[in-house]
């Protein structure tokens, strides 16, 4: 599978699990229903469109980079803390595992776009330098 295909899917992963971890948020009260996220709507649109829009320039990578790294820190502020990953409604709740795995799986795919952004990025720039010294 090339390097940008592999890119985009986990980058769209990336923006599904965390929707997805939004709405646990806000069902289980650990976050409030308001227009603060519309926030994240905006954040999640802004890599959907770099992931999509963008892909395969510099600027899709950066999005996608700092998207994805937005989205590893949903798993470590939870998995942080006096209330843990657990705490509030979820733990008394039969979707306590489907709420971790969310986590996992979040942190997995935001971890993966994150390197193989990284890897893009370099790439272009390898290429870039290559044209560079054969025209000169």
């Amino acid at each position: 599978m090339k390097q940008t295909a592999m890119l985009t899917t986990a980058s769209l992963l990336t923006i599904v699990l965390t929707t997805f971890h939004l709405a646990g948020d806000i069902l289980f009260k650990m976050s409030p229903a308001g227009l603060v996220n519309l926030l994240a709507v905006f954040v999640l649109v802004v890599q959907l469109y770099g992931t999509l829009v963008l892909a395969g320039r510099r600027a899709g990578y950066i999005i996608i980079f700092l998207g994805s790294v937005l989205g590893l820190l949903i798993p470590v502020i939870h998995m942080k803390g006096t209330r843990g990953v657990i705490g509030g409604n979820i733990g008394n709740s039969g979707q306590a595992f489907f709420f971790v795995w969310i986590l996992l799986a979040l942190g997995i795919t935001a971890t993966f776009s994150i390197i193989l952004s990284v890897v893009a990025v370099s790439l272009k720039k390898k290429r870039r330098s290559r044209r560079a010294s054969t025209a000169a």
